[in-house]
């Protein structure tokens, strides 16, 4: 089982759909191996309205997945066709602030006895002393089991019932059964806990941890009520049903400073009532340690302020196959002496900091990684940080989606707080997938690029390397090298290699600080303003160094004028007229079948195609080609394979250079698509065409009710 997966290939959130990312064998494993698929809500079919794409701080697309979604009201909905065999969702949604109602569920047109409630409860926070935050999180997740298992190319719909609803992403899954109780484990009910949650099982746990030393506390399904922290645990297992079942509701779980170890804490969820956040309040799944040897896995947190902050010895921690969701601060964060801990294959959502992080305060963290986890939408930071520490590692993780104040991944010697350990030895960021990430600082008022290196505070002088990187969609910059504080601290030591580009919004490469990198084999398409933004700050402290090590292509220009900021798009290189201007472009559509989403027409591969609703003509796609071109020829093109048949689609096309007002560039016409002959059809365009969206409305084909295509090829040669 994959996770962001519509069709079996692994995949990202792009904007307006899931696309594959392409064949880059490097990243084929990054992000973790989930339980469940998820399908955007933009992606589905609704009466309701698209809101999005838009990176604006603040504004509700900015912090959805995918920078879309689709709001609706009373009797409006939004359908999933499902992707996989399923019998529970999960739903990230958003409510105005101050408001709280229910959606009704339906599966395949009948609607379920439960409701799914939505609130804004756990939304709109304000951190006012963080500068440059606004109010933010305006994202929850509600989760239901539907009480029956539904099969791929079933209908699952979501319908608001009176509140206005924004829904962003739907989570499918099949969830086991509930699990057994081991032999020779204590339950916290045989210790007076009360499952229906009504009563306080506090002193139920304690006596249960007492009782297990050496053995399993057993959580059998139920809701139980924690009014205290947990302390003094070590040397036991704390084992539930499974965390669709088992579920303990407390802001505080385990709260200690040091610990023996060998804890154990497995298959539960710990579902908290945090509305804001208090960083002097230990409002955690874990806040302390859990001591040496020790794990964390198949777990559900959600709805507290950090779901692990871990101080102290927790020496060769695993943290795994973990949901972290709509947390107020962090997710988790190695805070200062995390020695060989593992941290790999969890999920997180809707962070309100840094969704994992290592912050080498008091002592260093050394000899720790981030392996393999899929991050999405943290929105007041980065989706991983490593401040400071030794011998580090993140690898192979999928992070989408960052807001104000943070990249993909940042790399930093920023401390916060003293004593604190700058970064040294070998950094090593490898197979890293970051998609849609990067974002306006405010403070700054300038971007922080989807991987940052930061000598905030200091020096950067340890060895980073970060190698097999993919940078999809960034709105603003690849590569950031940074003196963050402004001091000029020098970034060196760092080498870049086998990094891989796509439709960054202004320059591959910002280097802000003095310093040196090298970069190899790193291949840019599509780049918004130039290759390079190289002007130190402060200005005469002194140059960045770019050590071509060989292999590059697509980025050798530079941008001239370091009193401007490149902005998205702005002064692009003159586009090579032999290239596809609409490969890996935005797509929409009006409707699409099944998991055929308007995406798959533009993503490089003629074998994956998009397919609108049946039996409903016109259909139209439209792509953004991100700017206005002269656009002199369209390559309209079906899977080659000789399966499918010879047919001819009636197609209009049209052109708008603002998105909102279209004209007819060629009227409707039979175009034949052939095997025999490729199965492609080329549209001559007018030689006045100017276009900027390109739209192909479909009214008609002869072998399927339905438009289709496999790619849109847009070209400025005739």
């Amino acid at each position: 089982m994959t996770a962001l997966i519509s069709a079996g290939a692994a995949v990202a959130l792009a904007a307006g759909t899931l696309v594959a990312l392409g064949s880059v064998p490097a990243q084929a494993a990054a992000g973790a191996t989930l339980p469940f698929t998820s399908v955007e809500a933009e992606s589905a079919t609704t009466t309701g309205t698209r809101i999005g794409p838009d990176v604006t701080q603040g504004s509700l697309a900015s912090e959805a997945s995918g920078r879309q979604a689709v709001r609706i009201t009373a009797g409006q909905r939004v359908e999933f066709t499902v992707p996989r065999t399923a019998n529970a969702l999960n739903l990230a949604y958003s409510v105005p602030d101050g408001q709280s109602g229910t959606l009704n569920v339906y599966v395949n047109g009948t609607r379920l006895s439960r409701t799914l409630a939505v609130t804004s409860k756990y939304s709109y926070v304000d951190t006012g002393w963080i500068a440059g935050s606004r109010t933010h999180h305006f994202y929850d997740n509600a989760r239901l089991l539907l009480g029956q298992t539904v099969q791929p190319g079933d209908k699952v719909a979501v319908e608001s019932t009176g509140t206005q609803v924004t829904v962003d992403v739907a989570d499918f899954e099949q969830v086991a059964a509930a699990a057994g109780q081991p032999a020779g484990s204590v339950s916290v009910t045989s210790k007076g806990a009360d499952p229906s949650g009504q009563g306080d099982s506090t002193q139920a746990f304690r006596d249960a941890i007492a009782a297990a030393q050496g053995g399993t506390v057993w959580i059998p399904p139920g809701d139980y009520r924690i009014t205290s922290a947990l302390s003094g645990v070590q040397n036991v297992t704390l084992q539930g049903a499974g965390s669709w079942y088992s579920v303990v509701h407390t802001s505080r779980f385990i709260d200690q400073s040091s610990s023996a170890g060998a804890v154990r804490i497995r298959d539960f969820a710990v579902i908290g009532e945090v509305t804001e956040r208090v960083d002097s309040n230990p409002d955690n799944f874990v806040n302390g340690s859990l001591g040496p040897n020790s794990s964390v896995s198949g777990m559900w947190i959600q709805h507290l302020k950090v779901g692990l902050w871990l101080t102290g010895n927790n020496d060769n921690l695993v943290v795994e196959n973990n949901r972290i969701l709509d947390t107020t601060a962090d997710g988790l964060n190695l805070n200062g002496n995390a020695r060989g801990v593992r941290v790999r294959n969890n999920f997180l959502r809707n962070q309100g900091d840094d969704a994992l992080a290592m912050w080498s305060l008091y002592a260093a963290d050394t000899n720790s990684s981030f392996d393999n986890n899929t991050i999405t939408q943290p929105n007041l930071a980065n989706g991983i940080a490593v401040y400071g520490g030794t011998d580090l590692a993140v690898r192979n993780n999928l992070v989408s989606d960052t807001n104000a104040l943070g990249s993909g991944i940042a790399i930093s010697n920023q401390k916060f707080l003293d004593p604190f350990s700058p970064l040294a030895g070998t950094i090593t960021v490898d197979g890293n997938t970051l998609v849609r990430t990067g974002a306006i600082n405010p403070n700054w008022n300038h971007p922080m690029g989807a991987l940052r290196v930061d000598s905030y505070d200091s020096a950067v002088n340890a060895t980073v390397n970060i190698t097999n990187t993919t940078i999809t969609d960034s709105p603003y910059s690849a590569f950031e090298f940074v003196s963050g504080g402004g001091q000029g601290h020098p970034v060196r030591g760092v080498t870049v290699s086998g990094a891989t580009v796509r439709n960054t919004g202004t320059v591959v490469v910002q280097a802000e600080a003095q310093g040196a990198a090298t970069f190899r084999d790193v291949t840019a398409t599509q780049v918004g303003a130039a290759g390079v933004y190289n002007c130190p700050y402060p200005a005469n402290s002194g140059p960045f160094t770019l050590t071509d090590g060989g292999g590059n292509s697509g980025w050798s220009s530079t941008w001239s004028d370091c009193s401007t900021w490149p902005q998205p798009g702005q002064s692009n290189p003159q586009p090579d007229p032999n290239r596809n201007l609409a490969k890996g472009r935005p797509a929409t559509a009006t409707g699409s079948q099944d998991v055929y989403t308007p995406g798959r027409a533009v993503d490089g591969d003629a074998n994956s195609y998009w397919e609108s609703a049946n039996n409903a003509f016109p259909q139209s796609l439209t792509v953004d080609l991100g700017s206005p071109y002269a656009v002199r020829r369209l390559v309209l093109k079906l899977p080659p394979s000789s399966a499918w048949g010879a047919r001819t689609e009636t197609v209009a096309v049209l052109g708008s250079t603002d998105g909102s007002s279209f004209s007819t560039v060629v009227g409707a016409q039979g175009y034949r698509f052939d095997p025999a002959t490729g199965n492609t059809a080329t549209v001559t365009l007018p030689a006045n065409t100017n276009l900027r969206h390109l739209r192909l409305t479909v009214t008609g084909n002869t072998g399927w009710p339905a438009g289709q295509f496999s790619e849109v090829e847009a070209y400025l040669t005739s």
